[in-house]
């Protein structure tokens, strides 16, 4: 697997655009991304039960057809929690792409998000649709228009080689505040040229999910609008991948990277965060187990604030532990910072202070937990609360 300098209209056959149309005051905030040719696609939702408008019509998309052509996504306005017209806006945004593109209605996926509760300025909305270019626009442009507040952009591209061809995968995503999924609180978007059934691809996307983007958590809060939407349209050329086969292993093995790479970096763009924490649960006797206890530890406020003062507070995290809901034996808990053991089988080490001190100013926080009662391990990432989490969301629609 090669790492590349890529975009999301890397894979073969893709190609994607963003402008400014008004929606926000300065940067890109609508754009697109479109398949020369029908993608075999698959995709997964927010569990928030008060969803919004364009996840709706993306499912009405998928229950007609396990295919897309294009992803049309705006930023700064969620359409959520906007009733029957907002319904309307969101069925509108997939004819006007679809008029535009010259594909069929159920070929057309839809995202939105911003604030929620307003309606979307739908000349705005039109006009920016009619902007878009089909074939020559700015892959870099539509990686700018899905961001809110988020402070960087987030994409990867891999290339592995499938029976004898070249196929490359990239991926993007947005998600900075409102970070909790299951799967929600973000959007991203996966393409590759690969040729893969729609069904196996869901089936993959549902496990890789479940190992990355429902393993991090910024704010504890599952928002209402966000989807994971992947589309493979086999430009590529490669046989058919079938699950069990080396070829779809090393497939597998791209769409990980892929996701964890996406995943961590939301995690680390949490809002007015200083710090990526990466909780690493060992020893579970279950999978389950091993990522909610790191789940629950890295969602954790206490958790997140020492963090960010630099307290290596063994107690916030045992705590965390014990309130996880995983199976655990309270005697015979392990923990590391940094790799600095400071809790063996339940009972505080000696350890060195300044050490640990040091390490708590680095960027990017790794927390070991060792259970001791099973084989099973489980990863989350969070970030640490700082002000500035409060500042950005006290001021959010100003």
């Amino acid at each position: 697997m090669e790492l590349i300098k890529g975009n999301i209209a890397s894979p073969k056959g893709f190609y994607a655009d963003g402008k400014h149309a008004g929606l926000k005051r300065k940067r890109n905030d609508i754009g697109w991304i479109y398949s020369e040719v029908p993608a075999n696609s698959a995709a997964v939702y927010t569990m928030n039960q008060m969803q919004a408008a364009p996840i709706f019509v993306t499912k009405d998309s998928f229950q007609s057809n396990a295919q897309l052509q294009a992803i049309i996504v705006n930023s700064g306005n969620a359409n959520a929690c906007t009733g029957n017209q907002g319904m309307l806006d969101a069925l509108s945004m997939r004819a006007k792409t679809a008029e535009r593109l010259e594909i069929p209605l159920d070929s057309v996926a839809v995202a939105s998000t911003g604030i929620i509760g307003d309606m979307l300025p739908m000349e705005k909305i039109i006009a920016g649709i009619n902007m878009l270019e089909k074939q020559t626009g700015n892959a870099a442009n539509f990686e700018e228009a899905i961001l809110t507040t988020d402070t960087f952009q987030k994409q990867i591209s891999f290339q592995i080689e499938i029976d004898g061809k070249t196929v490359t995968m990239s991926g993007v995503a947005k998600g900075s505040g409102m970070i909790h999924p299951n799967m929600a609180t973000m959007l991203a978007f996966i393409t590759t040229d690969a040729d893969i059934p729609a069904e196996l691809l869901q089936k993959l996307l549902k496990v890789k999910v479940d190992k990355t983007f429902n393993q991090i958590t910024v704010d504890g809060d599952t928002s209402t609008n966000d989807m994971v939407v992947v589309m493979a349209n086999g430009c590529a050329k490669n046989p058919p991948l079938e699950e069990g086969t080396t070829e779809f292993e090393k497939f597998a093995d791209m769409f990980q990277a892929v996701t964890e790479h996406l995943a961590k970096s939301i995690a680390r763009d949490g809002e007015g965060a200083t710090k990526l924490i990466e909780v690493q649960v060992n020893g579970a006797t279950k999978k389950e187990d091993a990522r909610m206890i790191a789940k629950k530890i890295v969602s954790s406020s206490l958790v997140k604030t020492a963090a960010f003062g630099g307290d290596g507070n063994w107690g916030r995290i045992i705590c965390a532990i014990g309130y996880s809901g995983g199976r655990f034996a309270p005697d015979n808990i392990t923990i590391k910072i940094g790799g600095i053991e400071i809790l063996h089988h339940s009972s505080q080490t000696i350890f060195n202070q300044e050490a640990l001190d040091a390490y708590l100013e680095e960027e990017h926080i790794v927390i070991e937990v060792n259970l001791h009662i099973g084989l099973e391990s489980g990863t989350a990432w969070g970030c640490d609360l700082s002000y500035d989490y409060v500042k950005i969301n006290a001021c959010y629609r100003t």
